[in-house]
């Protein structure tokens, strides 16, 4: 089992950003020379999230309206300034894996995988991502 890893650094230009990875991570892919296997992809930031599902600009801003209804900036939490940021990273993971297949990310018809910023500001963002098999 052969094992290929590398690092992708995006920046993000506001909070609820979101940064389409699918082409990144499936270059990364295709540069591990791995065949058949899966790609964990991974964000070591408290308040950095992806998902995996349509992306298009009215996904874009339903899901910036979904977070801020289950966890409004200005709300009186208890943590100062950005409890907000860390509660919707708690609802949205800070990793995925996905197949690996004859060399290529295997994506539904429709799926995108993109990185949200769940914090105050945008930034730059180290994202790890590990390809894993043959």
């Amino acid at each position: 089992m052969a094992v290929f890893t590398k690092g992708i650094k995006i920046q993000t230009k506001a909070p609820g950003d979101i940064v389409d990875l699918t082409s990144l991570v499936a270059e990364v892919v295709k540069k591990s020379g791995i065949k058949n296997g899966i790609v964990h992809v991974f964000a070591p930031h408290a308040t950095g999230v992806f998902a995996l599902t349509e992306l298009e600009p009215n996904i874009a801003s339903d899901i910036r309206r979904l977070l801020e209804k289950l966890a409004p900036q200005g709300a009186e939490w208890h943590h100062p300034a950005n409890a907000h940021s860390h509660l919707r990273s708690m609802l949205l993971p800070p990793d995925r894996t996905l197949p690996v297949r004859d060399g290529e990310l295997i994506t539904g018809t429709w799926q995108s995988l993109f990185f949200i910023e769940a914090g105050l500001s945008g930034r730059y963002v180290n994202i790890e991502v590990t390809v894993i098999g043959e």
